[in-house]
């Protein structure tokens, strides 16, 4: 138990660090909010999704109903029931459903991508060894990025806050030069949510919503442009 929760931990230390840093920034736009270093921690440690979180400081800043937060989070966040689903396969078969419940809880991108390439059945341990270190500095980053923001002069906090444009220009800007598919739907994102800011009658549109109706929108337009045929998703 003690060596694969120890093999866990060491394998989570490159998402640990990606996550402090995303966490930090993170804590720095919900201090922009009026969020203090608690509340921060606190979205971290119970959400674990860095777009879903981003999100929901738009949604909060708007002053949108809870119902517009729920949708928001449902949409953005729906990629992780196809990853838990697929990451169940890889389990020891020992493990409990109400395990698989709470592993879930820590399913993102990185910690799908790095179980999935474990060879063979992946041990309970090493599920719980990596959550926790990816949980606890995801939730550092935010709490500290908070509380540095609400210590540092104001021309400081507002200089990096700029950081979470450039980390999701570091996203997007890679796949975007090799795949044209790609290019489109963030161009079509970008031109609907343009048309929703600028737009008289359309920028009525709650941020809530906006955000919803951009990401079905151009996820729909990527389907239609490209979709994946049964030979190459084999």
């Amino acid at each position: 138990m003690r060596n694969e929760i120890t093999r866990g931990m060491k394998d989570s230390i490159p998402i640990c660090a990606g996550y402090l840093a995303v966490g930090f920034t993170f804590g720095i736009a919900a201090a922009a909010q009026g969020i203090d270093a608690f509340g921060a921690g606190l979205i971290c440690v119970t959400n674990v999704t860095s777009a879903g979180q981003f999100a929901g400081l738009t949604v909060i800043a708007a002053g949108a109903p809870l119902v517009e937060m729920a949708l928001t989070q449902l949409i953005i966040n729906l990629r992780y029931l196809l990853m838990s689903t697929s990451l169940s396969q890889k389990f020891d078969p020992s493990i409990k459903w109400f395990e698989k419940c709470i592993m879930a809880f820590g399913v993102t991108d990185e910690i799908f991508a790095l179980v999935s390439t474990q060879k063979g059945k992946v041990n309970r341990y090493y599920i719980y060894g990596l959550m926790f270190s990816c949980i606890a500095a995801w939730t550092c980053g935010g709490f500290f990025g908070a509380f540095a923001s609400s210590a540092m002069p104001a021309f400081i906090s507002s200089a990096l806050g700029i950081a979470i444009y450039g980390m999701f220009m570091a996203i997007i800007i890679p796949p975007a030069k090799h795949e044209r598919s790609v290019t489109a739907v963030i161009l079509i994102a970008a031109v609907l949510s343009s048309a929703l800011y600028w737009i008289p009658g359309l920028n009525n549109i709650s941020s809530g919503m906006a955000i919803i109706i951009c990401t079905v929108v151009a996820a729909a337009a990527g389907a239609i442009i490209h979709p994946v045929e049964e030979e190459d998703a084999a």
